[in-house]
């Protein structure tokens, strides 16, 4: 008989950003993001509002450019840090601080790596 190994999980490949791996401090952060959603919804509400209230239309049309100005770049805020949480979650599974039970991931790894009890050599 052959004394068959278990399936190793692949070596963790860093995230790859403008072609080198992804370092957190260089990018914008959830301070600057959450800025953008608070610049967003108040431009969001004011733009309508400065049509209704008769404001001259080039203002009405300088906001509504901003809205979309600031709706591109939240756009791409977000998806830089949800690159930022994948290469957090890539580089190793951690314990939630108030759990205490096990997580999924220990589970499917105690699954895969069963102990060498009993095991014949021949």
């Amino acid at each position: 008989m052959t004394n068959s190994t278990p399936d190793r999980p692949a070596p963790v490949r860093p995230v790859q950003y403008k072609g080198e791996p992804l370092d957190a401090e260089r990018g914008p952060g959830l301070g600057c993001f959450r800025f953008q959603l608070a610049v967003l919804a108040l431009l969001v509400v004011l733009t309508p509002l400065s049509v209704a209230w008769g404001w001259p239309e080039w203002l009405s049309a300088a906001l509504l450019i901003a809205v979309l100005v600031l709706l591109l770049v939240a756009g791409q805020t977000i998806i830089f840090l949800l690159r930022l949480v994948a290469a957090d979650r890539r580089a190793g599974r951690r314990r939630p601080m108030a759990s205490r039970s096990p997580t999924v991931g220990e589970l499917e790894d105690k699954q895969r790596d069963p102990p060498d009890e009993g095991s014949v050599r021949q």
